[in-house]
């Protein structure tokens, strides 16, 4: 059992490093975004920023829920089935800001994976826009939780 707890343990270090990697990213276009407008006719560059933010966006909340949260919550030995359980469990601990806030994430990331029609693209990209402090909220949150828990050194 101390095995299996310390490779986890391993796994949620790597992760916490990939997770950094592409929060960064994503803190790249957030900023870039953040200056751009989404009215009347966009160039392809604008565009481009827009999609590259909306995928980074889709990228970070994936490892931050799929691979770092799910890793936490195996390394405290819960065994909940679905992902809103584990995001209740991790508002209940103080390691997110709120399950809603990460529920609705997760749709938005969703759509990010699945939208194709223009018309929706633009409240898509705003949507994802006004996210992100919630998700980097919680991902700050979740590597206090870490490294009070779990004092390896993850990355800060």
């Amino acid at each position: 059992m101390i095995q299996r707890q310390k490779r986890i343990l391993e796994l949620l270090t790597e992760n916490l490093q990939i997770l950094d990697k592409a929060n960064s990213h994503l803190e790249f276009s957030f900023h870039k975004c953040q200056k751009l407008e989404l009215k009347g006719e966009l160039s392809e560059e604008v565009w481009e920023s827009w999609e590259a933010l909306a995928s980074r966006f889709a990228r970070t909340s994936d490892i931050f829920t799929q691979k770092v949260v799910k890793a936490l919550v195996q390394l405290l030995q819960e065994n909940l089935p679905t992902f809103i359980d584990n995001m209740n469990f991790c508002e209940k601990i103080g390691a997110i800001t709120s399950a809603d806030d990460l529920l609705e994430i997760r749709a938005i990331r969703n759509s990010v994976a699945h939208e194709y029609r223009q018309t929706n693209l633009i409240e898509l990209y705003e949507k994802v826009l006004d996210l992100i402090p919630q998700l980097n909220k919680s991902i700050f949150l979740t590597k206090g939780y870490i490294q009070d828990k779990f004092p390896v050194n993850p990355p800060k």
